[in-house]
């Protein structure tokens, strides 16, 4: 199985530091539904795991979120492709969870709803937790420069990490390269 696991906000949508709170808000990156429907028709499952705070903190509520995720997914059939497993932790920072990254339990998750070894397997993040997330699964971490990855860049970086301007330079490289990779 060709498994690829993205972050959302800020890799497959715009991000904001006032949270993405509706449907409205919720704005695609360029190009990155095209690029999820590229590695869905090239034989990729394109699975998304990604932090929501904004529900334990009372901005939106999971029927709000169903519908963004709702959204990804209608745009993306639309470009001929689908979008695999969405798993997401609801709870806020303080809360201790082991689902929220850099913690990996999404990452778990996904593992085990396809029954996949993660090691190897690329997630896509923008941020510091989604690369520690990655690394603690032994996947490969991967960062985007959109969303948060310029400020991300500008810190330490897990070794390894691959680095690229946004999911469509990521979705090229795979798409052109898959035969080596991902097994």
């Amino acid at each position: 199985m060709k498994l690829l696991i993205l972050d959302r906000d800020g890799v497959i949508n715009e991000d904001s530091d006032a949270y993405i709170k509706s449907v409205q808000e919720w704005v695609p990156i360029p190009g990155s539904i095209e690029a999820i429907a590229q590695l869905s028709k090239a034989g990729w499952t394109v699975a998304v795991a990604t932090n929501q705070s904004g529900i334990a903190r009372g901005y939106y509520d999971l029927a709000t979120l169903d519908a963004m995720h709702a959204r990804l997914r209608e745009l993306v059939a639309e470009q001929g492709g689908k979008v695999g497993l969405i798993v997401y932790c609801p709870h806020g920072p303080d809360q201790g969870c082991d689902c929220r990254k850099p913690q990996p339990g999404m990452l778990r998750t996904i593992a085990s709803h396809y029954a996949v070894d993660l090691r190897g397997v690329w997630f896509v993040g923008d941020s510091k937790g989604d690369l520690e997330a990655a690394v603690a699964v032994d996947s490969q971490p991967v960062l985007v420069m959109t969303g948060k990855g310029h400020k991300t860049r500008s810190t330490p970086l897990p070794a390894g990490t691959l680095i690229f301007d946004d999911l469509a330079a990521v979705a090229a490289e795979l798409i052109h390269n898959s035969a080596s990779l991902n097994g």
